[in-house]
Order: structure tokens, then sequence, then C-alpha cells
């Protein structure tokens, strides 16, 4: 869609569009096997310890908030992807994996390839990753991860010297954006909802504008639009999953997303990523916000 949008567009700045990004984007494939992360808390590793039965497949239906493949996503329009990196405890490889209080099944290196080969057929496309979390990761790792993508996308990387508002090439250049390579400052907000109330939801929504508000311009900003929940939540609510929260929240959140403008001001919209993309219009309606520049 980005070698699609109106030649006027081509001068705008990354941070200046509507961009469609995914929250928690690995979580499709959390390996029903794999152990509680070690940064969760010593009371869900307890639970999952005595009674791992119980708990582990609890654990997996909040923590999944995607059921779409990278590819699938970015095929849908998806543009940031949001990569929680960990190195599991005990692990004496150098294998890295991603996180959502368990870990998945696939590797890092292995989706930064899978990423690159959809680039490779969409030369035109520009992807950002948001890579974060880094749970486990010493020195040694983050330089492995670095390594790692560098030899992966080589000139697909934007290198550090380019301008923001660099005209079609930047645009259409088929980059690479790694937030600790390049030094950007990627501001993010998220929302949190532990009630079914949609007056909670609204609340939550104006603080997001109240957010948008106060930060400066000329940098990326992620509104994180995923409801999520606490761990008294899910232990009063056994039965209930992170999707069916979400999926009541759309019409809320998709009457919000509608009102918003991508533009250089302050309270303008720039990343909007969610939660279970495919499931709705979430994705052409964020790009369709871009027409109203």
């Amino acid at each position: 869609w980005m070698s699609q949008l109106p030649e006027k567009l081509w001068d705008i700045p990354l941070y200046n569009l509507a961009l469609p990004g995914s929250h928690d984007t690995m979580t499709y494939c959390l390996d029903k096997n794999s152990a509680v992360s070690g940064n969760e808390s010593k009371l869900v590793k307890l639970l999952n310890k005595c009674i791992p039965c119980i708990v582990h497949p609890i654990i997996m239906k909040w923590s999944t908030t995607q059921v779409l493949t990278v590819t699938e996503q970015l095929e849908a329009g998806v543009r940031y992807l949001d990569f929680r990196i960990a190195h599991k405890a005990n692990d004496p490889s150098m294998n890295l994996y991603f996180v959502h209080m368990v870990y998945t099944t696939v590797t890092v290196q292995d989706i930064l390839w899978e990423v690159l080969r959809w680039l490779e057929t969409h030369p035109q496309e520009v992807v950002i990753l948001a890579c974060r979390n880094f749970d486990g990761l010493t020195k040694r790792f983050h330089c492995h991860l670095t390594a790692c993508i560098k030899e992966i996308f080589q000139c697909k990387l934007c290198p550090r010297n380019v301008s923001m508002s660099s005209s079609p090439p930047f645009l259409f250049k088929n980059d690479m954006l790694l937030r600790r390579q390049w030094n950007l400052t990627v501001l993010s907000v998220e929302l949190w909802d532990n009630s079914r109330d949609t007056t909670v939801i609204h609340s939550l929504l104006v603080l997001l504008m109240c957010h948008l508000l106060i930060f400066v311009s000329e940098k990326f900003f992620v509104a994180g639009i995923n409801v999520t929940e606490n761990l008294r939540y899910i232990l009063v609510h056994p039965f209930g999953s992170l999707k069916k929260m979400t999926l009541q929240s759309l019409p809320c959140l998709k009457i919000w997303i509608k009102q918003q403008y991508p533009g250089p001001k302050k309270d303008c919209i720039n990343i909007i990523a969610g939660d279970f993309i495919g499931n709705d219009d979430f994705v052409k309606d964020v790009i369709e916000l871009n027409r109203k520049i």
C-alpha cells in the first residue's frame, strides 16, 4: 500500500504518516511447552510449577495477541513489528527467541530472514522493527543480535545519517529501522483495561490523546490500542481470554481510529499498533487516515 500512496505524500516523513502495526507481533507461535519467562512474577512461576496443567493453558490464552504469521501480517498491511526479544535462562546456545510470558517456538534469526524474504518481493515498502525487552540479554547477546540484523538485512538497513524528511528514495527504499542502531526516539503509550465497561475504554482513549498532546513532534510515536490485563484479572476470569476481551473492544477502538489525523502537529497520530490483526478492518482504517493529509 505504501507504493500506492499519492505522489504528494512521497516527501512526507514516516513519522507524519499513519502506519498500522501489530502489538506483540510474535505471539502467534508461543511454545505450549515453554517455561515461563524469567521476568514474570514469583507467583506466576509458582502456580505454573505447582499446577501446570491448569495454569499453563490460562497463560497461553492471555499471552496470545496475534494469530497471523509475520508474513501474513505484512501482507495485510502491517508496517510496524513489535519484537519482544529474549534469551532463555540456562540455554547454552546463542539462540534468541521472542517472549510474552512464555517463549516462542521460532528463533529471532529465522523471523528476520522471513521479513527479508518479504521485503525482497516488495521493494517499494518500508518496515519498522521495534526490538525491545531484551529479557536475559547480556552485552554479548546484544552484540550477537546486532550482528545478525546487519548480516541479514545489509544495505536494506536505514543508515544513521538518513534524514527523516528525505524524498521518495527514503520512503520507497525498502529500508528497515532499528531503534537501537539508529538512535530513534520512539515514544509509546499503551491502553490498559481490566474491565469490560466501554466507559473505561473511552477514558483510556482520552488519556491517550493527552499523551499525544504533550509529546514533541518529529519523532516516531506508537499508540498501542491494545487492551490488556493484570494477574488479578486473569485469576478472577480463568475461562476468559485476551482475544475475547479484545474483540469486545474493537467497535469502540474503531470509532477512535477513524477520528484521528496523521501529520506534523503534536496531536496527530503516527503508528497505531493493535492486537489480533485480521479480525476487523483495523489495518484498512489506519491506512485510510493518510487520505486526510
